[in-house]
């Protein structure tokens, strides 16, 4: 028919409907016969089997009304994210902006979540996080057994994790996770020399044996607590070691350790430690030293 186009909008297809590039509705399943004498219409169709409407004009078309009853809009802000279900299945992660999806055709379910609270938290956690572009949107973590997470929100301590999988909203907040072996470590203090009351300097190895009971402390007081203790064993090995004469030294190197141990314990305790114990591994003797007391 001169003047006229013909348009068919088959079974689960939607027509959009423009004219001069102004949007002027939507078209059903059916034949239509639009005015065109001077070909500027134009209709875009869309299928229902996609559930979601794609269109660089979906703001236009949402306004217009045209869509109610037949779709449903989501219009996200700039904090706030959706979880998308299809056909009961975890489909994928919106993030903000305009979406609309079909109705009727395709089961559709919606959930959205406020990103505000950075940690995200699901009954179906570990399916969403497996999902492949999950990692474009969330700081995903794994807390070993044995360990904990130390977590820090914009700088601020928030809560210690026990040992499982953490996911965190990207872009909201910056979250931080330092994770902390709770086991029993040793740290070997080696090659110290240190100078007796009586002037003589020997080399010590010591080992020191701890483990850490307050993870925020440990994080929050220094930046390493292993080298931290090291450090206040060193300290504390120069601070016995120079109370004493070699002999008495000697004599009873098991006193010295206790109190050694002592006064590392005191410190590490400031430090979210716990000792377990400081022992004197080998005593060095100067070679003049040496020859000396191997010949008595």
């Amino acid at each position: 028919m001169f003047g006229f186009k013909r348009v068919k909008i088959r079974s689960a297809e939607f027509g959009l409907y423009f004219k001069d590039r102004e949007f002027q509705g939507v078209l059903d399943t059916g034949t239509h016969w639009l005015f065109d004498f001077l070909g500027n219409t134009q209709v875009d169709v869309v299928s229902r089997r996609q559930p979601w409407i794609v269109h660089d004009k979906l703001d236009v078309i949402v306004k217009s009304g045209a869509l109610a009853g037949k779709a449903e809009v989501l219009d996200l802000r700039d904090h706030q994210r959706a979880l998308v279900w299809i056909e009961g299945r975890f489909s994928h992660i919106l993030t903000p902006g305009l979406y609309a999806y079909w109705l009727g055709h395709k089961e559709v379910t919606v959930e959205v979540i406020d990103a505000r609270q950075v940690r995200f938290e699901h009954e179906h956690f570990k399916t969403i996080v497996n999902w492949p572009q999950a990692k474009v949107l969330l700081d995903i973590c794994t807390i070993n057994r044995d360990h904990v997470g130390v977590l820090f929100i914009d700088g601020k301590y928030v809560d210690t994790l026990s040992p499982g999988m953490y996911a965190f909203w990207r872009g909201v907040a910056e979250a931080r996770v330092v994770e902390i072996d709770r086991r029993e470590i040793t740290a070997d203090v080696s090659g110290q020399e240190l100078m007796t009351a009586d002037k003589v300097t020997l080399r010590l190895n010591a080992l020191v044996t701890y483990r850490i009971v307050d993870a925020r402390q440990a994080v929050s007081t220094t930046d390493d607590v292993r080298q931290a203790l090291y450090r206040e064993t060193q300290l504390a090995l120069r601070g016995v070691i120079g109370t004493r004469e070699l002999d008495a030294f000697l004599s009873d190197k098991d006193a010295v350790a206790r109190e050694i141990e002592q006064a590392v314990r005191v410190r590490a305790e400031a430090l979210g430690l716990e000792i377990s114990s400081v022992g004197i591994r080998d005593v060095i003797l100067p070679g003049d030293m040496k020859d000396l007391m191997n010949k008595v």
